[in-house]
């Protein structure tokens, strides 16, 4: 009973990625968790009370798995800006993952203080890292300048899932270049 109590939450969960991903967080109902499952509505009661656990949920099981493969990346790089241009190249890789547009669809979405909070953290954690890989080039304000650089990333983001006219490579270069150079121009 358990082991099909978990399979279920996992259908749930996974049927919230795809549904964040499609449609933002408004396609992430009930109806719709139900219709993907093929569970009754109040069926999806008994697993979880709300949207906002739904998405706190996702947030504990993704957010992790997507700050792990970043670290990966960064941790195979061996000078501290191959490190920065790892982080933004795996960011950016991992655009077209359901895992991480589900991510990206309730970071911009309305959020409860408990996933707010939740995100806020996974996100420290990536910041962490770059933060590092600054301070290593010698910056007088690493964290204020990893949190510019994660804007860079961010607004690639959004022109990759926007599917602009340019292609991903041409804007992840562009963004690898921008992130470079104005973390080159910043050192003390």
């Amino acid at each position: 009973m358990a082991e099909h109590r978990t399979m279920q939450r996992s259908a749930l969960l996974d049927a919230a990625r795809s549904l964040l991903s499609e449609g933002g967080t408004e396609a992430l109902t009930f109806p719709a968790l139900a219709e993907r499952t093929g569970l009754a509505r109040s069926s999806v009661y008994e697993y979880f009370r709300s949207r906002a656990a739904v998405v706190e949920e996702l947030c504990a099981a993704d957010f992790p798995v997507w700050a792990a493969e970043v670290e990966a990346a960064m941790e195979t790089a061996d000078t501290a800006e191959r490190k920065i241009e790892a982080y933004v190249r795996q960011q950016l890789a991992l655009v077209g993952d359901r895992r991480h547009r589900a991510v990206v669809a309730i970071s911009a979405g309305e959020l409860d203080p408990g996933a707010r909070e939740k995100i806020r953290a996974a996100h420290g954690g990536l910041i962490a890292m770059v933060v590092e890989a600054l301070s290593e080039l010698g910056h007088r304000e690493p964290r204020l300048t990893a949190m510019l650089l994660q804007g860079i990333v961010d607004a690639a983001v959004r022109r990759i899932e926007l599917g602009a006219a340019e292609d991903p490579d041409a804007i992840t270069q562009a963004a690898v270049s921008m992130a470079l150079r104005g973390v080159g121009s910043t050192v003390s």
